[in-house]
């Protein structure tokens, strides 16, 4: 893999200008085909084998009328002064109403006069919007109508808002993903010590980005991604992107430093640092494309594509950046030592030196005071709650969030989410006698507000109530009320059965849809990147090790995700609009997302302490060699990664505001706990056995060579022409420098 990938790099950088052009050409090609290409659809929640689901396909079936999986909005009315029965309130909101059915995609519009739908204290009233196709399909000229009729209909005599998933939200535009990428910069500059050798990385991960996001455009009507995708698939894209560029180049100044020609460093580049930039993207790869396992179609839109920006950011790494080095020459060169003062023969010892020969010093005291902060950090995951996204969640300053809020003040907080109950006869019976015996029953029950008159479909044999809750959506209540309303008794006195539909049910299907995938997916992705990582470190002990860090970091994750955005602690300074349930996706997705990027340090930063255990050195002395070579990058690319996720909290949509807040919180205790004081401190404990397979196994594993021992011995380098065998089967280098030039 490294002599195959050190030619990759040699080429790139003889073929710079080639190589450079076909990406442009790339980029420009694609944002062509995405300018002529519908905008993306919003986010459809569908959840294929769910109760919930089997019921709005039977509501399709049976009252085709409803429009079950139809876009909905619910605009509410709010007397300032007086009543909002009040003539003069009731003549203007009944011609709203009119105009809000005027829409050609609208079906129809209820009048809160004539359906009751006005609060006992006569302040508030809604209508309800009902779309003749889902919310993917709405045109954009039916919601600008919609949002034109509100704003419209309001005065200082009469507020009205509007929710539902009809409104179209509006965009939090860049400044957030702007100010990730400010951080980025900084970052880059402390750590190069040179403009352009900190804007290179930058440049190519903006450019790996761009080819992603314009890809995901142009394949979102056809393949019905949602506008939350593309925010994924960013934030994901930025952060590899960056990183694997920035080690790329970090490895080609520290080879320059060695002595090598320019080409020759950047061909040694991507044969060391790019093969565990390949091996570390196909483990985010693994990961990502993995969540299609657990069958959700939302799910699977945001692994595949932002495992797409994955691979393309690879691929950027191992031409383009070296391409780009070439044509950079001179301008890009070694670092600088620091050193002493006062001793100037002496180079000063990196902060991850020190920190390293600490920590191997002290490995137990290191190891159990980490695992220990992370056991507390982790307490309140043992408390989630999950949920799926609403109006509630929203800003106070939002349109659908105000609308929420004077519904839960007008009439009660479960008329927000009321569930529709559907009974089906058995055997192709009536279904009337068995809807009016569950409705009397659920009228008798102390958690329900208010239950709806049955409603017979045109064959008799199915029946659909609406029941609203006494409770909120999110609330433990409400989900109680759905599995007591499934119960079969409640029907065992009818020959009919019962499924519930609505928000909360659906959130009630989709958390336990979750919760039974985790296992088989933890088991499909961790299982593949273990045999993959057994590979690339040609040990046992390492691959495992390296997992059960990575339970760590995502247990720890969850807990301050639970911490701030269900418990509520730091909320405002978080932006938490009102502490509820996590995002029902939030667990798995962390699980897949922080896996992989968890080995992208694992790899980048042990293949260079095997590398010194292969050349010669002792356990604990590869341990400090490695974070010699690493930790200063490891760190920046872990500052780049946190501050690019932690910049998307300043998103609109709670769902990438989530995922920002909960990959930055992980991504943190991964690389600064369990990377840099886990990970050395267990090598130092296991001694030699951390790099020691059997034998049996030995023979059938592929030797990838990641640390690029071919490399040394003069495979694919004609400056190395000397090696010496070193204990335990290491290698000892005689170096000489062809031509006996540095090649500056």
């Amino acid at each position: 893999m490294a002599t195959f990938l050190s030619r990759l790099g040699r080429f790139s950088f003889r073929r710079r200008r080639l190589v450079a052009s076909l990406w442009v050409v790339l980029l420009v090609g694609t944002g062509v085909l995405a300018g002529r290409a519908p905008a993306p659809p919003p986010n459809d929640f569908s959840m294929p084998g769910t109760e919930a689901q089997r019921a709005y396909d039977l509501l399709e079936e049976n009252f085709p009328e409803l429009n079950a999986d139809g876009a909905t909005a619910r605009v509410v009315f709010r007397a300032e002064d007086g009543r909002i029965t009040d003539p003069e309130a009731k003549k203007a909101v009944q011609e709203t109403v009119r105009e809000l059915g005027g829409d050609p995609q609208v079906t129809r519009v209820t009048d809160p006069y004539a359906t009751r739908s006005v609060s006992a204290d006569g302040s508030t009233a809604y209508a309800q919007v009902s779309y003749e196709v889902p919310a993917s399909k709405l045109e954009e000229s039916s919601r600008t109508a919609l949002q034109d009729t509100v704003e419209k209909a309001g005065s200082t005599e009469l507020t009205v808002e509007v929710g539902g998933n009809a409104v179209n939200a509006v965009a939090g535009g860049h400044s957030s993903e702007a100010l990730g990428l400010a951080v980025a910069a900084v970052v880059l500059v402390i750590t190069f010590g040179a403009l352009l050798a900190a804007g290179l990385p930058l440049l190519t991960a903006v450019l790996g980005v761009g080819i992603g996001g314009l890809a995901i455009k142009v394949l979102a009507e056809p393949l019905g991604l949602g506008s939350t995708t593309s925010g994924l698939a960013t934030m994901i894209g930025l952060a590899v992107g960056i990183d694997y560029a920035l080690f790329v180049v970090s490895r080609y100044r520290a080879e320059l430093a060695r002595g090598r020609s320019r080409e020759e460093a950047a061909g040694h580049a991507v044969g060391t640092a790019g093969s565990a930039v390949v091996f570390a993207g196909l483990t985010v790869v693994i990961a990502l494309a993995g969540l299609a396992v657990v069958g959700i179609p939302l799910l699977t839109q945001m692994g595949l594509a932002a495992a797409g920006t994955v691979v393309i950011a690879v691929l950027i790494a191992v031409t383009l950046v070296p391409a780009l080095l070439g044509i950079c020459g001179r301008r890009i060169g070694p670092p600088r030592a620091k050193r002493r003062r006062g001793e100037d023969d002496s180079p000063k010892p990196a902060m991850g030196v020190r920190w390293a020969r600490f920590v191997v010093r002290r490995p137990v005291a290191v190891l159990l005071g980490s695992i220990a902060l992370l056991g507390v950090i982790a307490v309140p995951a043992a408390s989630l709650e999950m949920g799926l996204p609403g109006d509630e969640s929203k800003p106070a300053s939002t349109t659908q969030r105000r609308a929420y809020d004077m519904v839960a003040d007008g009439f009660g907080p479960g008329y927000n989410g009321p569930l529709t109950v559907v009974v089906q006869a058995d055997g192709g019976g009536s279904a009337k006698a068995a809807a009016q015996s569950v409705a009397g029953d659920i009228r008798d029950r102390k958690d329900v507000a208010a239950v709806g008159q049955p409603r017979l479909s045109k064959s008799g044999d199915t029946a659909v109530l609406t029941v609203v809750p006494a409770t909120a959506p999110s609330s433990t209540e409400t989900a109680d009320l759905v599995h007591a309303l499934r119960d079969p008794a409640l029907a065992s006195d009818s020959d009919a059965h019962v499924l519930v539909a609505g928000s909360t049910a659906m959130n009630v299907d989709v958390s336990q849809k979750l919760s039974d995938a985790l296992l088989p997916y933890l088991g499909l992705v961790v299982g593949l990147a273990f045999l993959l990582l057994i590979a690339v470190f040609r040990s046992l002990l390492v691959p495992l090790k390296a997992a059960l860090g990575f339970l760590l970091s995502v247990l720890a994750g969850l807990g301050a995700v639970v911490a701030v955005f269900q418990w509520g602690w730091l909320s405002s300074l978080f932006g938490v609009a009102v502490p509820g349930p996590v995002m029902s996706m939030m667990p798995i997705f962390m699980v897949g997302v922080v896996f992989g990027l968890a080995m992208d340090y694992e790899v980048f930063l042990v293949t260079r302490m095997r590398e010194a255990y292969v050349h010669g050195k002792s356990p604990k002395d590869s341990v400090v060699s490695g974070f010699e070579h690493s930790a200063r990058v490891v760190t920046a690319a872990a500052v780049i990664m946190i501050s690019v996720f932690a910049s998307f909290m300043g998103s609109d949509e709670q769902m990438l505001k989530t995922i920002g807040f909960g990959l930055a919180a992980a991504v943190l205790f991964d690389a600064f706990i369990v990377r840099m004081a886990i990970v050395p401190a267990v090598l130092a404990l296991l001694g030699r056995r951390a790099w020691r397979l059997p034998r049996w196994l030995d023979r059938l594993v592929p030797d990838l060579d990641v640390e690029g021992e071919r490399l040394e011995q003069g495979q694919g380098d004609p400056t190395r022409t000397g090696v010496e065998a070193a204990p335990d089967g290491g290698r000892d280098l005689v170096v000489e420098t062809a031509g006996g030039g540095s090649g500056h």
